[in-house]
């Protein structure tokens, strides 16, 4: 693919959060960009803001005729794209380029300095905290994001086209298309089990992808992981540690240790340790990379956070609204730990939207354990993303499992009212589904409530 003989891009699947990051790129590069969505969102709309045309119905006569020249088209869609979308099959059986999100991201990625976040959790975070650092630093990056971050309100970062910072994906293998000069491992949980069938084989892929580090590179795991590589962690003996761990209102304070030496008092102000251990790999890429300590503090002292990842919604002495993305038992548990670092002793409401059926299925009981540590429970139904139903796997199922007195199933046109009912200080809302669309009408709600 030569990028700079195509004059149109045009994306099946353009709400997506990675998809739309490559939509920005290539708008902010000239090409014109059209493309297809199942339904409109935010992200849609603020598409459309930059003068990019989408419709809403799988239909190839919706396809502008200046985007059915095939010599100057790229058509880039998501697997999570059913296979019988007719204009996909379009493009296919018309002698079009068709390529993978990912394809097009490992072929922006050749030509520069690439730097890699790979996991099962905290990829979009550290990917977030490090596209921010390095602009931060006046280095020439371009990080794609997969959550919109709170300093750039987008899911893009550009500043030169030298270095690009991206996320590596694991779901279909994605991340196998990158050849990065520098990576890290932030998990290996067992996750998308859809379509890996076991954790092994989930980790026999982070071993590939560890494989793809170009000979000179440097690939940093997080400590305990079985790889080899430069390990990083928080209060332990990694090559990157945080020391001195404090919180000052309500922020972290803590020095870094590195293989050259202590940098001290960095700032950082996203609660959670499982943040902490994501502003230390991103420190010691950016560290790597050759960018300065001072630099690096200020940096990571004005960094916000990414949307839907703790996000405060309401933030007074008498109640606390959180919005956070876990979907996955290991994230809720993090999420846990840092409500109850933050708020020792308050009692916590958490409303719940599983998300894919067979998620569900396979973390039954580990999301049973994470959930039963809240003081109250508002369970949603389980949120279908590409998925048909299973048998037997409901909302209902994992609820009798959840070892809380105070739980409750209900719908999600009863939230608002059902929120109101408890008299918890601290109420968060946790999903990777359409939840996320329920929270400005939560906010709104509470906001004038407080």
């Amino acid at each position: 693919m030569n990028i700079t003989t195509i004059h149109n891009v045009y994306f099946i699947g353009i709400g997506g959060i990675g998809m739309s990051a490559l939509a920005r790129y290539f708008v902010a590069n000239g090409k014109q960009v059209e493309g297809y969505d199942k339904t409109p969102t935010e992200i849609t709309t603020s598409l459309q803001n930059l003068g990019v045309s989408i419709h809403f119905e799988d239909d190839f006569n919706n396809i502008p005729t200046s985007f059915l020249n095939t010599e100057h088209t790229l058509v880039v869609y998501t697997p999570a794209m059913p296979k019988e979308h007719s204009e996909l099959n379009y493009f296919k059986s018309n002698g079009f380029q068709v390529l993978k999100r990912s394809a097009v991201l490992g072929e922006i990625t050749r030509q520069t300095t690439c730097l890699a976040v790979a996991g099962t959790h905290g990829k979009t975070t550290t990917t977030s905290i490090l596209g921010h650092l390095l602009n931060m630093c006046d280095v020439p990056v371009t990080a794609f994001l997969g959550g919109i971050s709170e300093n750039y309100n987008s899911n893009l970062i550009i500043n030169g086209t030298e270095v690009t910072v991206v996320e590596a994906d694991e779901f279909d293998r994605s991340f196998l298309t990158l050849s990065p000069d520098l990576a890290c491992i932030t998990s290996m949980d067992a996750d998308h089990l859809d379509i890996y069938g076991d954790a092994s084989e989930l980790v026999k892929t982070f071993k590939d992808f560890s494989t793809r580090v170009k000979p000179n590179g440097k690939l940093f795991v997080k400590n305990g992981l079985p790889l080899k590589g430069i390990t990083y962690g928080v209060e332990d003996d990694s090559d990157y540690s945080a020391k001195n761990v404090r919180i000052k209102e309500g922020s972290y304070v803590f020095d870094v240790q590195t293989p050259s030496g202590i940098f001290k008092d960095f700032e950082f102000n996203l609660p959670g340790r499982h943040n902490l251990s994501n502003a230390i790999i991103a420190l010691a890429m950016a560290v790597e990379h050759g960018c300065p300590h001072n630099q690096l503090a200020k940096g990571l002292a004005s960094y916000k956070g990414v949307k839907r990842r703790f996000s405060y919604q309401i933030k007074t002495e008498d109640f606390v609204y959180i919005d956070d993305y876990a979907h996955h038992p290991e994230e809720i548990n993090a999420v846990h730990q840092a409500v109850r670092e933050m708020y020792p002793g308050k009692k916590v409401l958490v409303v719940f939207q599983p998300h894919l059926y067979s998620r569900t299925r396979d973390f039954v009981d580990g999301f049973a354990e994470s959930l039963s540590k809240f003081d109250e429970l508002l369970l949603l139904d389980i949120y279908p993303a590409r998925e048909l139903p299973i048998e037997g796997v409901t909302s209902e199922w994992l609820l009798q499992k959840i070892e809380n007195s105070n739980k409750k199933l209900i719908q999600k046109s009863e939230l608002i009212e059902e929120i109101k009912k408890s008299d918890a200080p601290v109420v968060l809302t946790i999903g990777a589904g359409n939840i996320g669309e329920e929270v400005k009408f939560i906010k709104e709600a509470f906001s004038f409530a407080n």
